[in-house]
């Protein structure tokens, strides 16, 4: 893989030659994202240039109305994985609280682009603002531009089936529990990264179906409570797990997100039964991969009732996870999923 450069704060970047950037929070890294990105490196690597992604940590809107905060599609380190994927060859993380809050939009032009990056050709969206007060538009970076050496191109928000792809309406999709709307503007499937953990010990000993339990900041972006099926991956470069799974494989899991109503659990998790394998998974960082809705969280009348559902989950995970496969032309080295 190319190496990328990522700096964190204005004064790490080392970028002499002068680049083409992007900015943006780009939380989810989404379709409508992807255009900015892609043209930045497009025209980079035409002109022998470094293509540059700005992104902000944490979230402008958290800074100024905390209790607006968006819910975060990806973590940073989710964020920085998928960019580094793009072909870009430098990620400048800011601060934006101890860097560029209360700039006029000049001064931020001028000591972002300029002094940092000198920038020679900046790509935004065409929502874009900057400086205090939001007060910089791309029309106004656009005659900034002309005075400092770089020119700047305005991209169209994407619109796709008359929906606007953005951050907020991939997090509609996910708190209403449509994981495949949420995929098709993300491009990829949702996923979520964080080590698995010990849940209350049921399911393996009680029911039989023992689960990877993993829990996340409220401030983090889920499916909404019920059942899906997916894809759940050890990291890869984790050392040797005991029992049949490898790192870096796909395995086919029907997962379970919420609370546990049967039982009366009030931690809300992400517990993932891995179909037809077995690994001490405790400690391992591990990413689940959400494929496809399968039913909302029921409470159950009695644990047999339970299990009946979750055979039926089960083989409506295989079903679901042989299609996903088939889709994205794995082969059987890539994934593991015993049909029927």
């Amino acid at each position: 893989m190319v190496r990328v450069d990522i700096w964190y704060g204005l004064s790490e970047v080392e970028c002499s030659h002068g680049s083409i950037v992007t900015i943006g929070v780009f939380d989810g890294v989404h379709r409508g994202h992807r255009l900015l990105i892609d043209a930045a490196v497009e025209r980079a690597h035409a002109e022998g240039r470094s293509a540059v992604v700005v992104t902000f940590d944490p979230h402008p809107v958290s800074v100024f109305l905390p209790e607006r905060a968006p819910l975060a599609v990806t973590t940073l380190e989710e964020r920085l994985r998928l960019l580094e994927s793009y072909g870009v060859d430098g990620v400048l993380v800011i601060d934006f609280t101890k860097e560029l809050a209360g700039l006029s939009p000049e001064a931020y032009v001028d000591r972002l682009l300029v002094d940092a990056l000198h920038a020679r050709g900046v790509v935004v969206g065409q929502n874009f603002s900057f400086g205090a007060n939001a007060a910089g538009t791309p029309e106004l970076l656009t005659a900034l531009g002309k005075t400092q050496g770089f020119d700047v191109t305005v991209i169209p928000l994407l619109s796709d089936d008359d929906v606007d792809i953005c951050s907020t309406y991939v997090r509609s999709q996910l708190a209403e529990g449509n994981v495949e709307h949420a995929n098709w503007a993300l491009g990829r499937a949702f996923s979520v990264n964080g080590p698995v953990v010990r849940g209350a010990g049921r399911g393996g000993k009680e029911l039989g179906f023992p689960t990877a339990n993993q829990y996340f900041p409220d401030t983090h972006a889920l499916p909404a409570d019920g059942v899906y099926a997916g894809w759940f991956s050890i990291d890869p470069t984790a050392a040797r797990v005991d029992g049949n799974m490898e790192p870096g494989r796909a395995y086919a899991a029907a997962i379970s997100v919420g609370t546990n109503p049967t039982f009366g659990d009030e931690e809300r998790s992400i517990e993932s039964f891995v179909l037809d394998r077995e690994a001490d998974l405790y400690g391992h960082e591990a990413t689940v991969e959400f494929v496809a809705h399968l039913r909302d969280m029921v409470k159950f009348n009695s644990v047999d009732e339970l299990l009946e559902n979750m055979h039926r989950d089960v083989a409506a995970a295989r079903v679901a996870l042989a299609a996903d496969a088939a889709a994205r032309g794995w082969t059987p080295d890539q994934y593991f999923l015993k049909e029927g």
